[in-house]
């Protein structure tokens, strides 16, 4: 038996092309194209459920290196249909699963206002991620003199504390001024919650922005001098994308 694996929800135009598409999740069919309304469509693949059904599912989850595989392929073929001339796309959660093609169009006919609201505000526009991390500060090479007394002891200790806090503030400034200064040449941004884990340098920023493909130079421009304003500061800031809006789809990707 099989089940109806949704990638994305896809306003264009005309029917979009899966000329090349990529092969799509492992053991699942070609990813297609579905009719949904007058230039709406879904992009979705049969899949067994022996494998992605709810309870065949919930023991693959423990197998972290199967649910990475999963979706990477499952980004490749959003991704796809993002670089299609005139598309706008919503991509989907990841094991977006319906019984039949019928239940998955009704699921997204039934929720059409809201889908077309948020097509209106990603149309035109690009998701571009932004981290800043402060620079891990090499310890001296040479131990410093040792002190001649406890005063001078206690004084040496709090001058190095005070160089650290310093360091950290102006890191964390650099990248609040990026956050700022980036946000206003976007149409939406959002901050993104980083766990911290024990021995890692976890970011002092992890933004998405929402940026309209008209304002991408602007942007790519903005960027480059908070780089060097971070790296000046003690941080490093990193850009990754063009990605699909996955942050600025809200409940919308089911």
């Amino acid at each position: 038996m099989t089940g109806e694996y949704v990638y994305c929800v896809v306003r264009a135009a005309g029917r979009p092309s899966m000329t090349r598409v990529p092969a799509g999740i492992p053991g699942g069919g070609r990813p297609g194209v579905r009719p949904i309304a007058p230039s709406l469509w879904i992009v979705a693949a049969a899949v067994p459920l022996d494998v992605y059904g709810p309870s065949a599912l919930e023991p693959r989850l423990r197998d972290l290196d199967w649910v990475a595989q999963v979706a990477v392929a499952h980004e490749a073929v959003v991704e796809h249909c993002s670089r299609a001339r005139g598309a706008t796309v919503i991509p989907m959660k990841l094991f977006t699963l319906f019984s039949s093609p019928e239940r998955a169009a009704a699921d997204v006919l039934a929720r059409r206002r809201t889908i077309d609201r948020t097509m209106r505000r990603i149309a035109g526009a690009e998701e571009w991620g932004v981290r800043v991390f402060r620079q891990a500060v090499a310890p001296d090479a040479k131990p410093s003199a040792a002190p001649v007394s406890g005063a001078d002891f206690l004084r040496a200790r709090k001058q190095a504390r005070d160089a650290v806090a310093g360091a950290r503030a102006a890191a964390a400034a650099a990248a609040e001024l990026a956050f700022d200064r980036l946000r206003r040449l976007a149409r939406d941004a959002r901050v993104r919650e980083s766990r911290a884990e024990p021995g890692t340098n976890p970011p002092l920023l992890d933004a998405a922005f929402l940026v309209a493909s008209s304002s991408r130079a602007r942007f790519h421009a903005e960027v480059r001098r908070q780089a060097r304003a971070a790296a000046d500061a003690g941080a490093e800031l990193t850009l990754t994308g063009p990605w699909p809006a996955y942050n600025f789809v809200g409940g919308e990707s089911a």
